[in-house]
């Protein structure tokens, strides 16, 4: 077998395409807790803890070039301007998106499980084969039964 063909073989694969449209999905469902964290989220956390905003929590770690001229308290304009910032309030946010995904994902999952229950339970389970040792044994006591001496 060649291994284009074998490449093939897998790529066409029903898993390797589930996957591909699970990376997708998930892509794009990522803008969307994104949006979530950023427009619903942090602005109810920001009232919370009094305006703070995570955003733009940073510890500048280089100095501002004297050419500057954004805000020195923006953490995007530093970025910007290329001066080295520790930016851990983007940090907090990204492990509250992850959070957030985690769990929606977890709801997911297991609202799909709850589907997929029924429809296993509708299908009659198929008792396995009888063993042909237990075939045997029966086939030697019908015999006796019916053969006595």
């Amino acid at each position: 077998m060649s291994i284009v063909q074998e490449f093939k073989e897998f790529a066409v694969k029903g898993n390797v395409m589930d996957l591909a449209v699970g990376v997708i999905i998930g892509g794009a469902f990522s803008s969307i807790v994104n949006s979530v964290v950023k427009d619903l989220i942090m602005p109810v956390i920001g009232v919370i803890t009094g305006g703070l905003d995570f955003s733009n929590m940073f510890v500048r770690l280089g100095h501002i070039p004297a050419s500057y001229k954004g805000n020195p308290e923006s953490y995007k304009d530093l970025q910007t301007a290329g001066v080295a910032v520790f930016g851990y309030g983007s940090f907090i946010t990204a492990v509250i998106n992850f959070v957030i995904l985690a769990f929606i994902i977890f709801l997911m999952v297991k609202f799909i499980n709850k589907l997929r229950k029924p429809e296993e339970a509708a299908a009659p389970a198929e008792p396995p084969p009888t063993p042909e040792d237990v075939l045997l044994l029966r086939d030697i006591r019908d015999s006796l039964k019916n053969n006595p001496r």
